[in-house]
This record gives structure tokens, C-alpha cells and sequence, in this order.
């Protein structure tokens, strides 16, 4: 029989249905059971298209003996942290204080009945292996400790609440906000740059779109070896596995140098910032490899991640028929059975399949190993033909891989990670000039407008036709930034109204208004042993970072006080950290940088054609401080602050902060304005 898991949203939680474990999902039933039978909680926390998570649950979730042992000694609780991502944050934390070490997932804590953590790990085997316990000898281990060491435990709890506590930053007095975080991170970011294949650290190796849209920022504003960081790491994994060479879009991380094998694993929340991030590195370099990489991401997200209702899906799994990269993997002989010889030509020696295999020594992971240009040399082809070849075979290869098992895709549909993708698809849609994608956009913001806004607040998760749970900072700061973004890439009074309502119940529901930030969960959310307030950027940027870039850009926007003094409290709440440890707070660096030189906004009135052809021609710079918006003549409802006299040619009305010129009517006058970016 299944198991209460069957009846959730989660297809994460869905998987674990069938488990001989008495799961359950997390919530006062749970809770409640643990404190009436004085049990433990076995709390395992994963997500969908974890590789880890699938192998743990086969060996041991699965297992009758394990289970067994399971539901005798624990209270078990499920959870997805893709729609607990309150419950992950607090979970991760109180792991790496009892371990030393960083967590992951699946995560794996055992907690007294009041929820508090007293011991946990990440994955376990079910058998002692690489040094690592059994999991059912772990299980009976840590059962008797709960039994025998019960005031160790208490006082180790009391320890761990006060140090999860002490986590969350408190309020700074006669903080000075100024631009020397910015040079600092810089420096910082370039100590740790792989200036051979590009990226930060080692491997594996994380794509960070956000700091390396702040090393573009910074280059905008003239600092000197930024743009060379972006364009070597861009330019990299444009090349490597990491990206599908075939169908378009990135894979979760390299856990090589050379961006060559990834974790198969493709996020929604690592593709909406890669595909802003390169639509403005094209805009910023002229390179058109940039421009490739964005229109292959945009297709596929259109393609494979867009529900017929207009919200975006979470992720494709690393894993098909049980095997991690199954789907994307070939061998010389299946591709060349597929092509005609001359595409054979092209492909092997641009793809490498002219080399050694390099994935599990048997097979081979597309990834271009030498430019076309010198494929051309050796074949004795014109470029322009070997380009054609090369498009006839990528789209024959994509076509034969497509009746391949899939990965299975997780048809959750987030509001934050919706609103990562909204911000990416309208944002690379203007600069490239590339109306389709904003309606994919559109698409998305009036389904969460119509499905996931109720009441003035957002809710978090919706799945077949289910739509729940409290949403987070991160949903309402996200959204805000992407409304903000679809304003400048298709003006709507709908939208403003929609940004304003996000930002007033932002500041009404989660703000501190003693000490500034944000927390993560809302004033009347479930009381739990942790309420962050996270600053650092994580693999999705912080809530307060975006929240308070938004915001900021909203209050010049609107001239409203109310939203540019909640930005300045949040800066000046994250000072300290600021100062310590900038390049780990990129999101918030860009939100001191707006602060410190005001945001740009450039409004456009006039005639309606008129309007459109300025902006389309000015929207296209990259101007990372600028945010232009086209309303033409006899717009209506618009705020006091947007409403401009109505003209029979088109003026530019341009402020910098609480700073406005007069009227310019010359375009180029206004292009020269917006290209100065420092």
C-alpha cells in the first residue's frame, strides 16, 4: 500500500510512495506522534533529480530489512527541499555545526521531538563502505544514544538553538555605505579565478552567473580584468559538457576542471541567470557564441520546461533507466550510423569522438574539442559549409536522442524559481531582440499572477492543479526583480500594480523593521528552531540581496521613500559581512553599487511607433545601472511618478536617483548618456 507520501504534491515525495518506510510528510501529524511516543525523527532531505537521493533511497528506502528498522525506531519524515527550502536552509546549518563540514543532499538528521538536531550526514550506504557506517547499523547506533545520553543531548540542543541563532545578523549603527566591497570582491573573485579553463576553484566547478554578472557590472564601470573573467569562463563552458551541445540549456555543475562531465542534472534555477548573463555578455562583447548559447537555452526552455498553462517545470533528472547521463552519452559508431559521411567529418573531430572516450572510459559526452575554423583545415572545408553540416547533423543527433528514455522531469511548478526563468526569458528576449521569448515570459507571469497570487500573498508550489504552501522571501523578492524586468521589456500598467502589490507585501511580511533585512519565512509562518535571515548567495541568489536590489530599483522607479529606505537597512544589516566577505554576497554588491550611484531610469513618451524604435534601439546597450522604460502617448494608469506630458515626437525623461535632467529629444544624445556606465 502507499504510504501518506501519495498523496503529495512533491514528485520528489511521490518517489518515496511505494517505500516499505512509514514516511511522512513534514507537519504537525509528524510532529505531534514523535512527542506522544518520545521517538526520534529520521528527517532525510532531498529533491527529484538528485543522483544521491535516488541511490540511497534504492539501497536502503527500499529495503524491507532497512525499513523495518526504520519504523521501529523512528518517526520518519520526508522532506522536498525545493518546496521546504525554510526547513532545508535551518537543516544545512545545524549540519555543518555538528559535522564541521558541508552538507548536500540527501541530507540526513536525526532530531529529538521538538525538532532539534542532535546528529546527522548526507548520504549513508547501507553497507559499511569508504569509510562510511551502514545505514542500519547507524540506525539502531544513534536510537541508542537518543535512549542513554539524553541530558548530552538537551545541553548539545540548547548549544545548537543559541548557535543558529547567533547565525542571523543583527542591526549595525553608522554603517557609511560605500564602493570599496566592490573593488574588494573583485579582488577576491580573481584570486580564486581558474585563469586556464575559467571559473572559481576547482572542480567541481559551479557556473556562479551571479558573480560573474557582478564582474560585468564592474567592468561596465571600468575596473580593469573583469571582462576577461567572464568572457574566459563563459566562453569555456559554452564549449564543454556542461552545456548540451545538442538540445541547448546547462547541467547543475563540472565535476571536472575542464567543464567536461557534468552532474546531468538540469535546474531551472542555474538557467534563468545563465541565460541572462550571457544575453549580456553578448550585448557587452559583440561575441556570438554568447548569443548561440542564449538562443539554445531559450529554445530549449520553451521547448522542454514551459507547462501548455505558462508556468515553467524545476528540473530534468540527472539520471534515466537508472543510470546518471545515460540519455545524453554516445559512441562513435551510433553517432556515425545517424550522419551522412561528410557530417561524420565535421562531427567526430569537433566533438572529440576522434579521442578517447571521457565518460566512464566506454562512452562520450559531446563537447567541442578544437574551433571549426581548424576542423575546416583539416577536412579541406569551406567554414560556412562545415557550419551547415555541423547544423544538420546537431539537429538529426537531437532527433534520434529524443526517443531515447528521458530523464524525468519534475513538473512542480516554484514561484521563485519561476521568476529566476521570467527574469532570464524577458531580459534575453530584449537584448536579443527576440519577441517570442518574451511571450514565454508573459506566459509564465500570468499564470503565477492568476494561480499563485491569492489574497495579496503568494503561495510557493503548484502541481496538478494543487497549489500551496507559504511562500518565502525568495518567492516575493524574485518575483519582484522579474516584474521589474518585463516592465522594461513590455511596459504594462498590469505589471506595475502587480510590482507593487509583491513589494508592499514584502515589506509587510517578512521585513525586520527593528534591525533591517529580511527573514526568510513571513511573520505568521510555522514556528521552527531557526528563522534566517540569509545574506550569502548560495546555488540560487540571496533573498535579501535581490530583495533589496528590486526594491531599490522600484523606489527610483516610483520616487517612493518607503522601498528605498527598506534597501538601505538591508545594506546596512549586511555591512559587516559585506566588508569581511563581498565576493560571497554578489547579490547584494549589485545592490550597493545602484545605491552608492543611483539607478539610471530612462522614460520614454511619444508617439507609440516612435517609442518602440528608440526603444528597441536603446534597450539592446548594456548598461547594467540603466532600466529604460517605452510608454507611449496615452498610457493609461499610470502613476504620478511615470506620468509625463504626452508629445508629438519622443522625449526622454532620465533621472539618476533623486537627480532629473530636462527632456532630451535626441537619441543619439540619450544612446551616449546610457553607454557611459560607470
Amino acid at each position: 500500500m502507499p504510504n501518506r507520501l501519495a498523496q503529495e504534491t512533491s514528485p520528489y515525495l511521490q518517489q518515496h510512495a511505494e517505500n516499505p518506510v512509514d514516511w511522512y510528510p513534514w507537519g504537525e501529524e509528524a510532529l505531534t506522534l514523535a512527542r506522544t511516543l518520545d521517538k526520534p525523527i529520521l528527517l532525510s532531505i532531498g529533491y527529484s533529480a538528485c543522483h544521491w537521493c535516488h541511490v540511497m533511497a534504492h539501497e536502503s528506502f527500499e529495503d524491507e530489512g532497512v525499513a523495518a528498522s526504520m519504523n521501529a525506531l523512528f518517526v520518519n519524515i520526508k522532506v522536498d527541499r525545493e518546496e521546504r527550502p525554510d526547513l532545508d536552509q535551518i537543516y544545512q546549518a545545524a549540519h555543518h555545526l555538528l559535522a564541521r563540514r558541508n552538507g548536500g543532499w540527501p541530507l540526513t538528521m536525526f532530531l529529538t521531538p521538538d525538532g532539534t538536531p542532535f546528529a546527522g550526514g548526507t548520504y549513508f550506504p547501507k553497507t559499511p563502505r569508504h569509510g562510511m557506517p551502514g545505514f542500519t547499523d547507524l540506525l539502531v547506533r544513534i536510537e541508542a544514544v537518543y535512549r542513554s545520553k539524553r541530558a548530552e543531548i538537551d545541553q548539545q540542543n540548547a548549544s545548537m538553538v543559541q548557535a543558529l541563532a547567533s547565525h542571523v545578523p543583527q542591526a549595525n549603527e553608522g554603517v557609511t555605505l560605500n564602493t570599496h566591497p566592490l573593488t574588494q570582491a573583485a579582488q577576491a573573485l580573481a584570486r580564486t579565478f581558474d585563469s586556464t579553463h575559467g571559473g572559481l576553484g576547482r572542480a567541481p566547478k559551479f557556473p556562479h552567473p551571479y558573480e560573474f554578472d557582478f564582474l560585468l557590472r564592474q567592468h561596465a564601470a571600468g575596473e580593469t580584468g573583469c571582462l576577461e573573467m567572464v568572457t574566459k569562463t563563459l566562453s569555456q563552458m559554452a564549449r564543454g559538457g556542461v552545456f548540451d551541445q545538442l538540445g541547448g540549456g546547462f547541467c547543475r555543475y563540472s565535476v571536472d576542471d575542464e567543464w567536461t562531465i557534468p552532474h546531468f542534472e538540469k535546474m531551472l534555477y542555474d538557467n534563468g541567470p545563465l541565460l541572462a548573463l550571457y544575453s549580456d555578455a553578448y550585448r557587452a562583447t559583440g561575441e556570438e557564441v554568447f548569443a548561440k548559447v542564449a538562443t539554445e537555452t531559450a529554445h530549449w526552455v520553451m521547448r522542454e520546461m514551459q507547462a501548455p498553462e505558462g508556468g515553467y517545470f524545476s528540473s530534468l533528472d540527472a539520471d534515466s533507466e537508472h543510470e546518471e547521463g545515460k540519455f545524453y552519452v554516445w559512441t562513435p559508431e551510433q553517432v556515425r550510423a545517424r550522419l551522412t559521411p561528410d557530417e561524420f567529418g565535421v562531427v567526430a573531430p569537433y566533438f572529440g569522438l576522434d579521442q578517447a572516450p571521457n565518460f566512464e572510459q566506454s562512452h562520450w559526452h559531446l563537447r567541442i574539442t578544437q574551433p571549426l575554423q581548424l576542423v575546416a583545415e583539416r577536412t579541406h572545408r569551406d567554414v560556412l559549409a562545415c557550419e551547415a553540416l555541423l547544423d544538420s547533423a546537431r539537429a538529426k543527433l537531437l532527433t534520434e536522442r529524443d526517443k531515447r528514455v528521458r530523464p524525468a522531469r519534475d513538473e512542480k511548478i516554484l514561484t521563485s524559481w519561476n521568476a529566476l526563468m521570467i527574469r532570464g526569458m524577458a531580459r534575453a528576449g530584449r537584448l536579443l531582440q527576440r519577441p517570442a521569448w518574451i511571450e514565454s515570459a508573459r506566459r509564465a507571469v500570468n499564470f503565477i499572477a492568476t494561480t499563485m497570487w491569492r489574497d495579496g500573498r503568494l503561495l510557493a508550489t503548484h502541481k496538478a492543479g494543487k497549489t500551496h504552501l507559504n511562500a518565502y522571501l525568495d518567492d516575493y523578492a524574485f518575483l519582484l526583480d522579474a516584474l521589474i524586468e518585463m516592465l522594461q521589456s513590455d511596459f504594462r500598467t498590469e505589471d506595475l500594480r502587480f510590482a507593487q502589490a509583491v513589494a508592499d507585501a514584502l515589506l509587510e511580511w517578512f521585513e525586520d523593521p527593528a534591525d533591517g533585512g529580511f527573514f526568510f519565512t513571513s511573520h505568521d509562518h510555522e514556528r521552527l528552531i531557526q528563522r534566517p535571515k540569509p545574506g550569502f548567495d548560495n546555488a540560487t541568489p540571496a533573498g535579501n540581496g535581490i530583495a533589496a536590489y528590486a526594491l531599490q530599483r522600484l523606489g527610483y522607479i516610483l520616487g517612493e521613500p518607503r522601498y528605498l529606505a527598506a534597501a538601505e537597512r538591508t545594506l546596512g544589516l549586511y555591512w559587516p559581512q559585506l566588508e569581511e566577505h563581498p565576493q560571497a554576497l554578489a547579490s547584494l554588491l549589485a545592490a550597493l553599487a545602484e545605491h552608492v550611484n543611483p539607478t539610471r531610469v530612462v522614460v520614454l513618451r511619444g508617439p507609440g511607433k516612435e517609442v518602440s524604435g528608440w526603444h528597441d534601439e536603446l534597450s539592446v546597450l548594456y548598461s547594467p545601472t540603466t532600466v529604460v522604460l517605452a510608454v507611449p502617448n496615452g498610457f493609461p494608469g499610470l502613476p504620478a511618478a511615470l506620468t509625463h506630458p504626452d508629445s508629438d515626437h519622443v522625449n526622454a525623461w532620465i533621472c539618476e536617483g533623486v537627480k532629473c535632467l530636462p527632456p532630451l529629444a535626441d537619441k543619439e544624445a540619450v544612446r551616449r548618456l546610457l553607454a557611459d556606465s560607470g
